[in-house]
């Protein structure tokens, strides 16, 4: 990634930060971060700088872009879309309801600080497109949130500068330590979240039979 980075510079951030928000997660926070690292120029063999404020403004744009294109793909998507995807993804017509009337509460809230939380960020605009959240109040939280966070990460790489790879070794152990926990904990909720679809459609199933009946 950071090869990436080196020599395709904005196009490289804006992609990798688009794919992101749009609801792949590739890692567009060390992408960001490691922008803000190319704009502090400590990086010796990259004689030509990044632009604090370009990369800022690009990261920006491209999140923003890729939350647009995830919310319209929930939004447009919806339901006929779990029907179609909802078995290869775990999702349910039940899910849709909850999401509807848990973004009707708080929706903002979870547009807003939803963008700084990795992984999570990724499916923040695609849930609030399936939940049908206002567009004007999304793009309005989607902006704020997408800013702070993409100043937030391209200054802290800034800051590091040259000492970026004696940071990023030190975490390396505490990483891998945390890599093992995050997969255990997918495993785990993906068994559960199984369970939870199969019994939800065993439910519908026989609704639909009584209903016939």
């Amino acid at each position: 990634m950071e090869h990436f980075l080196e020599t395709w510079g904005y196009l490289a951030v804006f992609i990798l930060s688009f794919i992101s928000s749009m609801g792949l997660p590739v890692g567009a926070e060390v992408a960001i971060i490691y922008g803000g690292v190319l704009a502090s120029g400590q990086i010796a063999h990259e004689p030509h700088p990044l632009n604090l404020f370009a990369v800022i403004a690009v990261a920006t744009l491209a999140e923003v872009l890729g939350s647009l294109v995830g919310y319209l793909i929930g939004y447009f998507g919806g339901r006929p879309l779990v029907d179609r995807a909802g078995k290869y993804v775990l999702l349910t017509h039940k899910d849709l309801d909850r999401a509807e009337a848990w973004f009707a509460r708080r929706g903002e809230p979870v547009v807003l600080f939803g963008r700084f939380i990795p992984l999570l960020r990724s499916f923040v605009s695609l849930a609030a497109g399936l939940a049908e959240m206002a567009r004007a109040k999304f793009l309005l939280f989607t902006v704020i949130g997408c800013a702070v966070w993409c100043t937030a990460l391209t200054s802290v790489g800034y800051g590091l500068g040259s000492s970026y790879h004696r940071v990023l070794k030190a975490f390396s152990y505490a990483g891998y330590v945390a890599a093992v926990l995050v997969v255990i904990a997918v495993v785990v909720l993906f068994i559960h979240r199984l369970r939870v679809v199969r019994s939800e459609r065993a439910s519908t199933v026989n609704e639909s039979a009584q209903v016939q009946r």
